[in-house]
């Protein structure tokens, strides 16, 4: 292959747009289906911690021993038997904390599993009734949000 054609297809694969890339839809319904099912962790920093025990008008010390587990040496927060979140309301299945949730919360469903490929996002529009739904959101704003990290 000559030089020229070599540099052209590297310079292709860098520019290479997401198969989302005209934006994607999303309104979320508080459901409550992407807190609970299947165990899991919700990873939650210091300031999520401090950030959720004040949504909650308790201590931070109050809110980990009630609500975060200990894995290795990151915090999540703790489950009900079946998997749910214990911050969802088994009555109401809403988010008890909605305000404050943590990053992992906030960024759904703009997750890199969900992203991967368009069959991906087909599956979680099954499971997720605001997903391909509501507002279209811009490829900048998913990417963004995409990459937001717990701290």
């Amino acid at each position: 292959m000559s030089e020229k054609k070599k540099k052209k297809k590297s310079s292709d694969k860098g520019s290479k747009q997401p198969w989302y890339a005209d934006g994607l839809q999303f309104q979320c319904t508080q459901c409550g289906d992407c807190c609970g099912g299947e165990p899991g962790f919700v990873w939650v920093g210091e300031d999520e911690i401090e950030a959720l025990a004040a949504e909650m008008k308790i201590t931070v010390d109050e809110f980990e021993y009630q609500f975060v587990r200990q894995v290795g040496r990151d915090k999540s927060l703790k489950e009900y038997p079946d998997g749910d979140c214990i911050l969802l309301d088994p009555e109401t299945r809403k988010c008890t904390v909605y305000g404050a949730r943590p990053i992992q919360c906030r960024t759904w469903p703009f997750w890199d599993s969900n992203l991967k490929k368009r069959k991906d996002w087909k599956e979680t529009c099954e499971v997720c009734p605001g997903a391909g739904q509501g507002k279209l959101y811009s490829l900048e704003h998913i990417e963004m949000t995409r990459k937001e990290k717990s701290v």
